[in-house]
């Protein structure tokens, strides 16, 4: 399975649990979406049901550019992600696949139960939840006591306003000099 095709099936799971989605983007049948990294082009065409099938070579409806630079911050913040793009082509396409990128959901418990029962399927995905929000929250400690330890302790970097006011003195300085300077040329030919 190609990663195109891997890419569809697991939007296509999504969407098939969300039918208002589906019908949303059934509305765009026979349109194709190309994301493009930099790195690939993922184009995905929509079927008359509204799911996704890979879609080869023919030309774009619309076409999503995001900077490989950018992908965090995408991940990071869905609802903002389409902030960080550039979107040519169908706006109200482009705009369709932002409201079922803001909207699609993965219930992990649904595709849990068969495998392990209800009750399992719901500790699993709590513990998983309590881990995830634990390791993101010793991430952000981790971070934030780098950034004390070298603005601070070891000071490599400098507080954005300390740099802004040496930027701010050094340009009064630079002023203040050619003020002289010209004073001085004055005094000189008198």
């Amino acid at each position: 399975m190609s990663l195109l095709a891997a890419v569809a099936a697991a939007i296509n799971h999504l969407l098939s649990r969300q039918p208002v989605l589906q019908a949303a983007l059934a509305a765009h049948a026979g349109k194709t979406a190309c994301i493009a990294t930099g790195f690939f082009d993922l184009r995905l065409r929509v079927a008359a049901d509204g799911l996704l099938e890979a879609g080869h070579d023919e030309n774009a409806s619309v076409t999503i550019r995001i900077k490989p630079a950018d992908l965090p911050q995408i991940l990071a913040n869905r609802t903002r992600a389409f902030s960080y793009v550039k979107i040519e082509g169908d706006a109200d396409f482009a705009n369709t696949i932002s409201q079922i990128a803001n909207n699609l959901r993965w219930e992990a418990e649904e595709d849990l139960t068969p495998l392990v029962g209800d009750i399992a399927a719901v500790r699993i995905v709590q513990t998983a939840r309590v881990t995830l929000d634990s390791m993101q929250s010793t991430g952000k400690k981790l971070a934030e006591n780098m950034a004390e330890y070298l603005l601070e302790e070891n000071p490599m970097l400098l507080h954005k306003q300390v740099a802004e006011d040496f930027a701010a003195g050094v340009a009064t300085l630079r002023d203040d000099a050619e003020r002289l300077a010209k004073r001085i040329q004055l005094l000189e030919r008198a």
